[in-house]
């Protein structure tokens, strides 16, 4: 939207078209007549609306048919906001934005007036510096299970309420220690190598993954085992998974790797 208003910016009548209401459109048709690059922009965004138009006219009830029978070509699902900014959208993603927007710099004199931000010597340039970086990136036009993955993680989370949690600690939040659990030998049921391995098992489970994700997490959470006790701090978390949702708490010790001799 922004990069439309700077290319709408005191745009010559002439180059907007008299008749035609989507001016940004009609100003990629008239620089897709010089210049390549550009009209291959228009070529796949006329095809995107078509294929948009294509999606709205067809019956309900066809479409999956159409989608079992064909699984080469797929209608892409647009936005409303994606359509509305199609021919920005599009050349951004082709990674030829910042070249359109360097190609019109250079020949601001056919399309806009003086005083346009596109025909200042600073700023036009300035604008299509500014669009090489968006343009060098890959942009997802599909989320699948991995897009849980850059939700952020539980141990950011952890490190985000050690530094505004109300209790003071002494522990560094910048970086999380190691996690060293002592194993009391009374029990002897359980060796110490495995029952550490289950302790840092447990602590990495809260951790996204592919199979759940993370909804809710807070440090600090009381909770008093027996009415005889004293409350004990800790970390709860709230996670999704394809079939149901999982509460977890676990101690601030057992987090922080000093649980020691506590029982």
């Amino acid at each position: 939207g922004v990069v439309e208003a700077c290319l709408l910016h005191m745009l010559k009548r002439r180059a907007a078209g008299f008749l035609r209401t989507d001016k940004v459109a009609a100003l990629f048709t008239k620089v897709g007549k010089t210049y390549a690059i550009a009209g291959d922009v228009c070529k796949k965004v006329q095809e995107l609306q078509q294929q948009v138009e294509s999606r709205k006219n067809q019956p309900n009830g066809q479409e999956p048919l159409k989608r079992q029978g064909s699984t080469t070509s797929k209608t892409p699902v647009l936005t409303p906001q994606a359509i509305k900014h199609i021919w920005v959208r599009t050349a951004l993603i082709e990674k030829v934005l910042d070249k359109i927007v360097q190609y019109i710099v250079d020949n601001c004199s056919k399309y806009y007036e003086k005083e346009a931000l596109l025909a200042d010597p600073v700023c036009g340039p300035i604008l299509a510096s500014l669009l090489v970086g968006p343009c060098a990136l890959e942009y997802t036009k599909l989320k699948t299970a991995d897009h849980y993955w850059t939700d952020p993680s539980a141990d950011e989370l952890v490190q985000r309420h050690r530094i505004h949690g109300v209790h003071g600690r002494q522990d560094s939040p910048s970086k999380r220690p190691a996690l060293g659990i002592r194993k009391r030998h009374s029990s002897g049921s359980m060796s110490e190598d495995r029952f550490a391995a289950s302790a840092r098992e447990y602590v990495e489970s809260l951790h996204q993954n592919s199979r759940t994700h993370l909804l809710y997490g807070k440090n600090n959470v009381l909770v008093q085992p027996k009415d005889d006790l004293e409350a004990i701090p800790g970390y709860l978390s709230l996670h999704q998974s394809a079939d149901s949702l999982t509460l977890k708490w676990t101690p601030n010790q057992l987090m922080n790797g000093t649980l020691g001799d506590s029982e």
